[in-house]
């Protein structure tokens, strides 16, 4: 599916813009309606920290990496490289990108949040795009922003505390929680009475 353009002015079109030229391009392959039969692992991984390898070496070209991102799909028992005549299975050890970058503009509901990432997709926050939030081993928290398909970009370290630094308290289900407003949504992080615990 391809996206609508994104509103002028937007903090998606300011990330658009800022690609050049070849953020017109089109969209990815509509891998979702392809169904070639699976032809097993192969030996390409990418980690946590969102480089690329295969055969055990990182993939330096970034063309290349960017190439091998459209066409990859999460389906229900693995990530996969797809095109109309094979599909195989990789392994992905967190999720398979990184935000690399952020746009914000407006506050509160009305806040637009826009992320890119280190593949140059470039995603607006919304009921589409969610953002989600997990804790880490260290107890710390780890933000997720829904790329497309299931599949989900962490955002930089950086990007996280300029993210939560956008926090606010909200009474939700008797209970309160801190978390980011973007869109006319509200997206919890953490109960309050848990945030002495986050790092």
């Amino acid at each position: 599916m391809i996206e609508p353009a994104p509103a002028p002015g937007s903090a998606l079109s300011r990330l658009v813009e800022a690609l050049g030229p070849d953020a017109s391009r089109k969209g990815p392959p509509p891998v979702e309606r392809w169904n070639p039969a699976y032809c097993g692992e192969i030996d390409m991984r990418i980690a946590a920290d969102g480089t690329w390898h295969y055969m055990g070496t990182p993939i330096n070209r970034p063309a290349l990496v960017r190439l091998f991102s459209t066409v990859l799909r999460k389906d229900p028992e693995r990530y996969v490289l797809v095109t109309p005549v094979e599909r195989v299975g990789i392994t992905v050890e967190d999720v398979p990108f990184l935000a690399v970058e952020m746009a914000v503009e407006g506050e509160g509901d009305g806040r637009q949040i826009a992320f890119r990432t280190n593949v140059d997709d470039v995603v607006q926050v919304d009921a589409g795009h969610p953002l989600r939030f997990e804790r880490d081993a260290q107890d710390g928290v780890r933000p997720y922003v829904l790329v497309r398909g299931g599949l989900w970009a962490r955002l930089t370290r950086a990007l996280a505390l300029d993210l939560v630094a956008l926090g606010e308290e909200r009474d939700e289900d008797g209970e309160t929680r801190f978390g980011v407003s973007v869109d006319g949504a509200f997206f919890p992080i953490a109960p309050v009475s848990a945030l002495g615990d986050l790092s």
